[in-house]
């Protein structure tokens, strides 16, 4: 009689018999935490015009509700992939899935923006510790080659799902129940998946060594320093001197946390990963094409409510033309894999997807959804469906076993940092609009200024790819 958690047993090597693991197990319980954590980032954008004033944000202040949680996230990654490595991934994905579904409770309960703010970062922080536990344990649970691509695609599946889920399911509860709720639903979510992933995942074994705690403070000070800086100069211009100093000093902070990395004997990003050109171009890549998405839910969200008039349910159902491509390519990955090459497939997702951004970009306050909304979005989708899986797959590529922590940071630290910086780089873009239009008319051109902000992060990503990932196959 097997384990109730094993669908086999296998010889261990005293000849007796070791239960097996259950991979779909595994698997649906990676799916289900990293699908959590995505959805915290899409779910609350079609619930921003009433967070703005049932809080009290200011227009350019909103952007903190999205930053604050991507900040933390992008910000603590690596040492929350070097805590798996050290102290062991489950212990990681459990930690991280109480912190974060506590904070869920918590801002769910939010009755003032600083309060938000606050447990917003602390989300971010338990995804942090989350995240990359999720990716190393797809890498040590599933072989490198057919079997982990299959899993990666349903993982990039899911992901991409979600994403745009999230959207139409927190218009849906913004309508008709609260912004609320979509912070709420992650209580029962999470307490399952802490007991799921105590029961059928095995822990993986403990390296030596410490947290580089001052290689971890200073590059998410150098991120914040970053962040702050784009999104105040959205209010003050770049002439500003706070502005100016702010930027300065992240420069100085990441440029100090390269220094330390360098010298530290177990850094939380090892500088090593970058030696693949393959890999950097990855993260590079990721990093710019995370900030054009980011982007593109966040000022397509307002544009629709504030511009175009939508309620925060159809807002949220508007949407759905970037999921109906998204989920089935993704989880065909595989097989086009085998027919076009996954290099092939992401330059042509890349190329769609500037297409896409770039019309979205020419919506206007008179322009009609079929045309100005619906078709470009369907484009993004396509891009979404036939780049992430290959830009993951090229992150983590060629990465021994004792990395895979570190590697999965790095993957996932670009995805974050892409979020936090991009957008508020993106916000800078918007804010540089000068306020001769007033209204709706105003609010609709700094809008699509952004969006073409994000056709051009989409253009450099696809040059870095270029530059990095592609080859064209070699004549026989």
């Amino acid at each position: 009689m097997t384990h109730p958690h094993t669908a086999e047993t296998v010889h261990d090597e005293s000849g007796g018999h070791a239960p097996a693991p259950n991979k779909a197990a595994i698997l649906t319980i990676i799916i289900v935490s990293y699908v959590m954590i995505i959805l915290d980032i899409s779910v609350v954008m079609t619930g921003l015009p009433k967070i703005q004033h049932q809080l009290g944000f200011s227009e350019v202040d909103l952007a903190w509700v999205q930053t604050a949680y991507t900040l933390t996230f992008g910000g603590f990654l690596l040492v929350g992939a070097r805590a798996g490595d050290i102290l062991g991934r489950r212990h990681m994905l459990i930690a991280g899935l109480a912190i974060f579904t506590l904070a869920s409770v918590a801002i769910g309960a939010s009755f003032s923006a600083p309060w938000m703010l606050a447990w917003r970062a602390i989300q971010g922080l338990g995804s942090a510790i989350l995240a990359p536990s999720v990716l190393a344990l797809l890498q040590t649970n599933f072989a490198e080659g057919e079997e982990r691509t299959k899993a990666v695609s349903y993982y990039a599946a899911a992901a991409g799902l979600s994403a745009t889920m999230g959207l139409i399911v927190g218009g849906i509860l913004v309508q008709w129940v609260s912004w609320r709720a979509g912070f709420y639903i992650n209580l029962p979510i999470g307490i399952v998946l802490i007991i799921g992933a105590s029961y059928y995942i095995s822990e993986t074994d403990r390296l030596p060594g410490k947290l580089d705690i001052a290689g971890g403070l200073t590059s998410t000070l150098g991120v914040a320093g970053l962040v702050y800086g784009f999104i105040r100069s959205a209010e003050t211009g770049w002439h500003d001197d706070l502005t100016q100093m702010m930027i300065g000093f992240a420069a100085a902070l990441i440029a100090l946390f390269i220094l330390i990395e360098r010298n530290a004997a177990q850094p939380v990003l090892p500088l090593g990963l970058f030696a693949s050109r393959v890999r950097s171009g990855a993260y590079a890549a990721r990093f710019l094409y995370m900030g054009a998405m980011i982007g593109f839910w966040f000022f397509t969200s307002l544009y629709l409510q504030d511009v175009a008039g939508y309620s925060a349910g159809m807002a949220g159902l508007a949407f759905v033309p970037a999921t109906i491509p998204h989920v089935p390519l993704s989880i065909l990955f595989p097989y086009l894999a085998r027919r076009f090459r996954p290099q092939n497939l992401l330059v042509f997702g890349l190329c769609v997807g500037i297409i896409g951004m770039a019309w979205l970009s020419r919506a206007s306050v008179a322009g009609g959804y079929l045309l100005s909304v619906a078709l470009p979005m369907l484009l993004i989708g396509i891009s979404q469906g036939l780049s992430l899986i290959p830009l993951t797959s090229a992150g983590i590529s060629g990465v021994a076993g004792k990395d895979a922590g570190a590697a999965s940071g790095a993957v996932n630290v670009a995805h974050q940092t892409g979020h936090s910086v991009g957008l508020s780089i993106l916000v800078a873009v918007a804010g540089s609009v000068a306020a001769t239009l007033s209204g709706r008319e105003l609010m609709a051109v700094r809008i699509m200024t952004a969006l073409e902000g994000a056709s051009a992060m989409l253009f450099l990503a696809l040059l870095i790819v270029l530059a990095t990932i592609f080859r064209p196959r070699a004549r026989a």
